[in-house]
């Protein structure tokens, strides 16, 4: 067993991220938090981006408090923008079509992308739930704008719908409508 670990460390990386995910969609919200900070230490802060970036979004979840919610988007979305501007030639700059459907088992430099709409919208809910409006719908239009790098499918899709909701939400609370 030790063996395959030193010969796919990023594998178990991400199949324990998965583990606690499991947990937490099982309704064991304190065991998940737990195993996603004991591999949050692990990782470090030099450790790989995507495993930071995909680690803190679903920590995120786990959270009871809203700023300590928002404190892990936040990583997320730090984890991503690093991983993203730092890789040379990015695809990015050189044009690369749209994202694939979702993030998913691929390349990490297209999975992170196809995170980015799904990562500002977390956070502007975070923000709403703060009661920071204003906040909310500036990472809301992060969230439009990345979504728009996205190939046109079901990910796509829900989240262009949970963006609408937030932003009906938000309208409701300011008093008017879009």
């Amino acid at each position: 067993m030790e063996k395959r670990r030193e010969a796919t460390p990023e594998d178990g990386v991400l199949t324990r991220i998965g583990q606690a995910i499991m947990l937490h969609r099982a309704g064991d919200r304190e065991e998940a938090r737990n195993r996603l900070s004991e591999l949050w230490h692990e990782i470090g802060p030099q450790g790989d981006a995507f495993h930071r970036c995909t680690l803190a979004h679903y920590m995120a979840d786990t959270q009871d408090d809203p700023r300590d919610e928002l404190d892990w988007d936040l990583r997320a979305l730090e984890a991503a923008e690093g991983f993203v501007t730092e890789r040379p030639g990015n695809a990015a700059a050189q044009g690369e079509p749209k994202v694939a459907d979702g993030p998913g088992p691929r390349h990490p430099l297209v999975a992170l992308r196809a995170f980015f709409p799904s990562l500002h919208l977390n956070i502007a809910a975070d923000y709403a739930a703060l009661d920071r409006p204003a906040d909310a719908r500036a990472q809301l239009r992060r969230a439009r704008a990345s979504a728009n790098a996205l190939a046109d499918g079901e990910y796509r899709q829900g989240l262009r719908d949970a963006i609408d909701r937030l932003q009906l939400r938000l309208d409701g609370l300011a008093g008017h409508t879009p």
